[in-house]
């Protein structure tokens, strides 16, 4: 697929239900679903009203065919802020036409734009596929950090 023919949108409110939508496929894809408890009216509150997040899509043909969701972080180190990327999919039958290349060069225009001093993101360890995909375009692992999380009740046993 040529580059001019995926055109690059950021979300509107009105894109709550689309947002959701990619993020079912991809939970169904990571074998995730029963995981996702994301409302339209989350995405909207949280994505439009609170700002915590953007999503881009690439359209092709005036149909969204990917999507992702990121956010900015921050490095003590660097002194800078940085892009991380939370989720980024493309629908199976747009797969193999460089469509995912260009979201992740998209998105690190974005940070490049923004001054960010890093891009990164997680990858589940058994997604060989993804893996192979980031290392082609330079990504590298980072093996000598582990991901902690609260969540749930331990996050509010934390919290009292």
């Amino acid at each position: 697929m040529d580059k001019a023919d995926i055109v690059f949108r950021y979300a509107n409110r009105g894109d709550c239900g689309l947002i959701l939508r990619f993020i079912r496929e991809l939970a169904a894809y990571e074998r995730m679903a029963d995981a996702v408890t994301a409302t339209e009216a989350l995405l909207e509150e949280w994505l439009f009203d609170k700002q915590s997040a953007e999503v881009i899509f690439a359209v092709v043909d005036n149909t969204e065919v990917a999507f992702a969701l990121f956010f900015h972080n921050f490095s003590t180190f660097l002194g800078k802020a940085g892009l991380y990327l939370e989720d980024l999919y493309v629908m199976p039958e747009y797969r193999g036409r460089g469509i995912g290349t260009a979201m992740l060069k998209k998105l690190a225009g974005i940070a490049a734009e923004r001054g960010y001093g890093r891009f990164e993101w997680w990858c589940l360890d058994w997604n060989t596929d993804s893996i192979e995909f980031y290392r082609s375009h330079g990504a590298e692992a980072m093996s000598d950090w582990t991901v902690y999380r609260l969540s749930g009740k331990t996050l509010e046993e934390m919290a009292k």
